[in-house]
């Protein structure tokens, strides 16, 4: 590999003069740069990104820590902020936790210690939060409201409200006896999409049931096969998120139940997956785009001293497809 030095001695000049020719700190003669442009060009040589960021006390790089990369929702965001990060000139380092916090801990510590520009974090860690109010490089937390003072700003969907549509729209599709399968409450997301539910059914005079879940596609199957040893007569089923409703899905096929002629089905999220499977499915859609497009603009606006918002509150809608069936479609 190249060094400054050998650089310096073919422009026959010296290496702080190669440093502020790349940098562009300070005014360097005409005929100099040219000759220390051309001497980049012949050797092809690239400087050291991490020591240019010690230099700079910028890396414009953005850390994405995220508590699961296979679910599709956490893809799918991540590389909305990628896209974003590239479109200004910055990249990102995505870091998977597993929800472990100490994994999450360490991921943090590197970020910090590789001069990341900012973290945009998912995290469901109660230890994890205390430690981003004292994060010396902006955060801004996504999908999860974490309590106290953690990070620089605060991107979610309205889950209340995506709970809500998610089991009116099955009371109007007839439901009578309707299943959440409810996300972790110690999310901010399960406890407010659980909350949207159980308003419905008080409005509607309906008896609440639920099954406890996570996140994740084989918990939506043992959760199936619990619902129905639990609620045997359940014509209507909430699921915590997209990956679960397909797990669903599959599980009860699989036991002969019809959906949605004898069960109707719908999830949240709208990930890519959701449209892609046959039948395509029901779901409350949250912009996943938008929220990661966003997180990237927020980091990019502190970096560049622009103001941003701190809370951020995106809306939802109700998506039809086929796992569902309003009444009036049941009587054709």
């Amino acid at each position: 590999m190249t060094s400054i030095r050998e650089v310096a001695k073919i422009a026959g000049v010296s290496p702080a003069t190669v440093s502020r020719v790349m940098n562009g700190t300070a005014n360097v003669d005409e005929k100099k740069r040219q000759r220390v442009l051309e001497a980049i060009e012949k050797t092809g040589f690239r400087p050291n990104e991490l020591a240019r960021a010690l230099y700079k006390k910028s890396s414009r790089m953005i850390g994405v820590i995220v508590p699961d990369i296979e679910n599709p929702f956490f893809s799918e965001l991540s590389k909305a902020v990628e896209e974003q990060a590239y479109r200004t000139g910055y990249r990102i380092l995505l870091c998977n936790s597993d929800d472990d916090p100490q994994k999450e801990m360490m991921n943090i510590q590197m970020l910090v210690q590789m001069k990341a520009d900012g973290i945009i974090i998912t995290t469901n860690c109660d230890s994890t939060s205390r430690v981003l109010g004292d994060c010396p490089i902006p955060v801004v937390v996504v999908d999860r409201k974490l309590k106290g003072e953690s990070g620089t700003a605060f991107i979610e969907a309205d889950h209340y409200k995506g709970g809500r549509l998610a089991a009116r729209h099955l009371v109007e599709c007839g439901c009578k006896n309707i299943v959440c399968l409810q996300g972790p409450l110690a999310y901010s997301s399960g406890r407010q999409r659980y909350q949207g539910y159980l308003d419905i059914c008080e409005k509607y005079g309906l008896k609440e049931q639920h099954v406890n879940c996570t996140y994740d596609y084989e918990a939506g199957r043992r959760a199936a096969g619990e619902l129905m040893r639990r609620f045997p007569d359940t014509d209507g089923i909430i699921a915590c998120n997209d990956m679960v409703a397909i797990s669903v899905y599959k599980e009860l096929t699989a036991r002969g139940r019809r959906i949605p002629e004898e069960i109707q089905l719908i999830g949240f999220d709208d990930i890519k997956f959701s449209r892609m499977c046959t039948p395509e499915l029901t779901t409350v859609s949250q912009p996943i785009r938008e929220m990661g497009s966003l997180a990237a603009g927020i980091i990019i606006r502190h970096v560049e001293g622009e103001e941003f918002l701190q809370e951020n509150v995106f809306d939802v809608k109700l998506v039809e497809r086929d796992t569902t069936r309003r009444k009036k479609e049941q009587k054709k």
